[in-house]
């Protein structure tokens, strides 16, 4: 049921009161915000931090508001908090690796003082991979929005920068073009067999590619040369993932006729995929129409789970096609009760149960099979399947959804997931005033409200 102009407003307005009242400051600055709003259910201390990946859509919300000031000193504070103690479990943090999240901690002499996390209060201690990607990411859109390009010409911003290209341009062992990461790198941030080239990263790193040369100067032949591998690599990245992640029905038959233990140049079947690996849910639940980038790509490896917020940045970006992106589109109209049920939008489909679930995952006991990070629905996902299907020309599945989410989420006391095959139950940790669930409830308005905001992204 569609919500009134009236309850949409109300809703949005208590979804206002929970990002202002989960401002962070720091000596009477604002500089970002907490991930959850004080409570004594908080599942873990750390949901006090702010965390990089979290602020996005608050940022976002600062932005369209013309509420800035707020976005820049995050983008400050995350810069000097990557200078600070690098050394993690005995050995050193790559230089450009930004922290998952930081706090402020009042000291007993009344001063403050932020401390970041890299990875070492992380449940799986693991450095992030996407922190240093949407933060420059999200220093484009500043500079896009505001004008203010004397931000990222600051030689800091500068240097930080280039130091994260280096880091992700890095010679390697790799012969793929996709990035190299661990599991628990990026928002699915405990062990849930992503190890490899996570399609999320792909699509993130794809971003930061394709933006760079707008923010990097050239300053020497070193720089130039950087410039000027991430251009070729933005290239290679493109035309690899839209031939090896898609999936639609004859690249389905392309995989299932493979010849395999090929040799030479001349291969077709290139990463030695085995028809065999196809899990026996793929042929009769990808529909003639639809289709989308599979999770994950590797040596005889496809992983052919979808991953929500992987595809959504793709189309966002422009790492997909037009076709691509119609019809992961498509997909979700075919298989609605699958991918999005009761709660938009479910973070990846199907869930691991049983052996496999052990095994990938460790028995993790929070992913237990349709809950949080093995097939929960995340209404912070909401804002990117809108923003994607606006950019497809599917207004009517974004406002599909946003209906949904706007007539359970307030009510609900903004969770952080839910449960489920469908997504119908609370999650069973959930934290509640999960601080990204209001937000994005917030900035999917705005979007379909303005859908020119669109033009923020990389794209």
């Amino acid at each position: 049921m569609e919500m009134t102009t009236n309850h949409s407003t109300l809703v949005i307005d208590e979804a206002y009161e929970v990002l202002d009242r989960s401002i962070m400051m720091h000596n009477d600055r604002p500089i970002g915000t907490v991930a959850a709003l004080h409570s004594t259910q908080l599942a873990a201390d750390n949901y006090l931090d702010c965390f990089v990946r979290d602020f996005v859509p608050s940022a976002l919300v600062f932005i369209a508001d013309g509420k800035p000031e707020i976005v820049r000193n995050f983008l400050e504070t995350v810069l000097t908090l990557r200078t600070r103690e690098r050394m993690v479990a005995g050995h050193e943090v790559q230089p450009g690796v930004m922290p998952a999240s930081f706090r402020v901690v009042k000291q007993d002499d009344g001063t403050e003082n932020i401390q970041a996390d890299f990875g070492e209060r992380a449940i799986g201690r693991v450095a992030p991979v996407d922190s240093m990607m949407w933060w420059i990411i999200l220093l484009y859109i500043y500079e896009t929005s505001t004008g203010d390009h004397e931000l990222s010409k600051q030689p800091v911003f500068q240097d930080t920068m280039e130091q994260i290209l280096h880091l992700c341009l890095k010679d390697s062992f790799e012969v793929s073009p996709a990035l190299l990461v661990p599991d628990a790198c990026s928002m699915i941030d405990r062990r849930m067999g992503i190890y490899g080239h996570p399609i999320e990263i792909q699509a993130l790193f794809y971003g930061v590619l394709r933006i760079i040369h707008s923010l990097l100067e050239v300053k020497d032949e070193q720089t130039r040369s950087l410039i000027n591998t991430a251009i070729t690599r933005e290239k290679a990245l493109l035309n690899y993932v839209r031939i090896f992640y898609w999936l639609d029905l004859d690249r389905l038959n392309e995989i299932h006729r493979y010849a395999t233990e090929e040799f030479g140049v001349d291969s077709i079947n290139v990463l030695n995929i085995y028809p065999e690996s196809i899990p026996d849910w793929v042929p009769d639940w990808l529909p003639d129409e639809g289709g989308y980038l599979v999770g994950n790509v590797g040596a005889s490896r496809m992983d052919f789970r979808y991953f929500a917020l992987g595809n959504f940045l793709s189309i966002m970006f422009g790492l997909t096609s037009d076709d691509q992106a119609n019809r992961i589109m498509k997909l979700y109209e075919l298989r609605w009760n699958n991918l999005v049920g009761a709660m938009p939008v479910k973070i990846c489909y199907p869930a691991m149960e049983g052996l496999e679930w052990q095994v990938r995952t460790g028995s993790d006991p929070k992913n237990v099979p349709w809950s949080y990070q093995n097939g929960g629905n995340w209404p912070t996902l909401l804002w990117t399947f809108v923003a994607a299907a606006l950019k497809t020309g599917r207004g009517d599945l974004a406002e599909r959804a946003y209906n949904i989410a706007i007539n359970r989420l307030s009510s609900d006391d903004w969770p952080e997931y839910y449960d489920g095959r469908a997504g119908k139950l609370i999650g069973r940790r959930s934290n509640f005033k999960q601080v990204w669930s209001a937000t994005s409830l917030i900035l999917a308005n705005k979007l379909l409200e303005k859908p020119d905001l669109l033009n923020l992204f990389p794209r």
